[in-house]
């Protein structure tokens, strides 16, 4: 079974994402669990909660993404903005919880001039912090572009925070193909080479999420700037063999490239094309 969605807007509520979803020829999707740049979350609403359950169930809806606001970083030189990402993150993973064995990705975070070693302590403290054994939702750390001070462009950066984390089996990784090209892995050219170093470095069995976008920068750029599906550096082709590779089937593919739902819509569909071979 092939999952494939987008980024869609939380701000009618589950239900409304879900026929969005639906739509657009989507089976899974990815929304903000706040805005984007912080702050509060609107009140969860049980009853539209229960009503998105059960169009999940009728209409095939698998795994859905909730995605961290980009201003959390739980490495951050300043305590307060640490202590703001693991407020935020707790909340966050308590409100999912109405939606048990979904995923929660977040970015790393940046270590803002402290070095690799203090950001990595840091952010394996914030997830340390906030994760307890009857969370219901698998926390994802998401591979990085390397731009500025970021954490977790390489995998070995991911595999240190992971293992600094007691509930190591909450965790999980999402690999974004525009990041891990701009970080400098040949996902275009050599992607089972990538996936080979994952699993050496990770183990593919931590990896539950794709965010399936093209880059508008070369490998190694550093840049993190999402591009169309065959309009950047990656091209259709290349991101179709990530769809079709046995070692990533069954797992939420989401589209993070610069479209309102037409585009996505005609996204899925070239994708659904690609995956055909």
């Amino acid at each position: 079974m092939l999952y494939l969605g987008c980024h869609l807007s939380a701000s009618a509520g589950y239900l409304h994402m879900g026929q969005e979803a639906i739509s657009i020829g989507a089976n899974t999707f990815q929304f903000f669990t706040r805005n984007p740049r912080g702050g509060t979350a609107k009140p969860l609403d049980l009853s539209d909660v229960a009503a998105y359950l059960d169009f999940a169930s009728a209409h095939g809806i698998g795994q859905i993404v909730a995605h961290a606001p980009y201003t959390l970083n739980g490495c951050s030189a300043d305590p307060a903005i640490r202590d703001f990402a693991r407020r935020t993150m707790l909340d966050d993973l308590q409100r999912l919880d109405h939606l048990p064995g979904n995923l929660y990705n977040f970015h790393p975070g940046s270590h803002t001039g402290q070095g690799m070693e203090t950001g990595i302590c840091q952010i394996a403290e914030t997830l340390n912090a906030i994760l307890t054994p009857d969370i219901r939702t698998t926390v994802l750390l998401e591979t990085m572009s390397g731009k500025g001070s970021e954490v977790g462009s390489r995998f070995e950066e991911l595999r240190e925070i992971i293992d600094r984390v007691a509930l190591s089996d909450k965790l999980g990784v999402c690999l974004d193909t525009c990041h891990v090209s701009d970080a400098g892995y040949d996902i275009a050219d050599d992607l089972d080479g990538v996936l080979t170093e994952f699993d050496r470095v990770i183990g593919l069995e931590r990896l539950k999420a794709v965010h399936i976008n093209d880059s508008l920068n070369p490998r190694g750029a550093h840049k993190d700037r999402h591009a169309r599906i065959g309009e950047g550096c990656l091209g259709a082709e290349a991101l179709g063999r990530v769809v079709r590779h046995p070692a990533l089937q069954g797992l939420p593919f989401v589209l993070e490239t610069p479209n309102e739902l037409p585009g996505y819509a005609r996204e899925i569909a070239l994708l659904k094309a690609l995956r055909e071979g």
